[in-house]
C-alpha cells in the first residue's frame, strides 16, 4: 500500500517562495502528470495560497493545452512556449502566447501576456519535462488511476475525444516512460486521495 501524507497549500506555498529563483528572477514551478490527473485543480489551489502571500499579486499560471496546435501537437509544442514564455522570462522581460482555440482549431489572434513575476506556473502534460528541470523550483507530478483519467476526460469532454483520447494517453505513457519524471520531481501528488481532508486547503502527497 502506498504511503500519502497530509499537506497543506499554504507550507508548499512557503516551500516555493524560500525556494531559489533559477529561470532568471523567477521561480518557475512545473505540475505534470497525465490527463485528467487532477494537475489543474492542484494548480489553481496553489496559486491561490501562493498569492496569499502579502504584497503579492496574482500567480500566472499557463496552461500547455493552450499551446497546443490540436491534438497531434501534444509533446512537440515545448518550442512554442521556450519561444513566447520561457526565454523572455529567463532574459527577465515578459512573455506572451496565443491561446489555441480547441472549437475553433486555430490559434487566436489576442495575445496572453506572461508578467515577469517572482513565481510563475507551468501546468500540462510534459511541463516538468528533462530539459526544463534544472531551472524548476519545484516539480510536481500529479498521478491518478488510468480508468479513473479516462472518465473524467469523457465527462470534461464529451466521447466525441475518445479515439484522440486513447493516442494521448498511449503517447503520454511513453514519453513518462523514457523520461523518467515521476521519479525525478520533488513531490508526487495523489490526485484521487480518499483520505478525508479539506480539498481547498491540503493535497495528499505519495511518499
Amino acid at each position: 500500500m502506498a504511503v500519502v501524507v497530509v499537506e497543506s497549500y499554504a507550507d508548499l506555498a512557503r516551500r516555493v517562495w524560500a525556494g531559489p529563483a533559477r529561470l532568471g528572477r523567477t521561480r518557475l514551478v512545473a505540475v505534470d502528470g497525465p490527463s485528467g490527473a487532477g494537475k489543474s485543480v492542484f494548480a489553481a489551489r496553489l496559486a491561490d495560497a501562493l498569492a496569499a502571500r502579502p504584497g503579492c499579486g496574482p500567480v500566472p499560471v499557463v496552461h500547455t493545452d493552450d499551446l497546443l496546435d490540436g491534438w497531434a501537437d501534444q509533446l512537440t509544442f515545448w518550442p512554442r512556449l521556450e519561444g513566447s514564455v520561457l526565454a523572455p522570462l529567463r532574459a527577465g522581460r515578459p512573455g506572451a502566447y496565443r491561446r489555441y482555440s480547441w472549437v475553433r482549431r486555430e490559434f487566436l489572434p489576442r495575445p496572453v501576456p506572461v508578467p515577469v513575476a517572482p513565481v510563475v506556473l507551468v501546468e500540462g502534460v510534459s511541463a516538468a519535462r528533462s530539459t526544463i528541470r534544472p531551472e524548476l523550483t519545484l516539480a510536481v507530478f500529479v498521478t491518478a488511476p488510468a480508468e479513473l483519467r479516462f472518465v473524467r476526460a469523457v465527462a470534461r469532454d464529451g466521447p466525441g475525444i475518445l479515439s484522440d483520447l486513447r493516442r494521448w494517453h498511449t503517447g503520454e505513457a511513453a514519453h513518462f516512460a523514457a523520461d523518467g519524471t515521476a521519479e525525478r520531481v520533488d513531490l508526487v501528488v495523489d490526485g484521487a486521495p480518499r483520505l478525508p481532508h479539506d480539498p481547498g486547503r491540503y493535497y495528499l502527497r505519495r511518499g
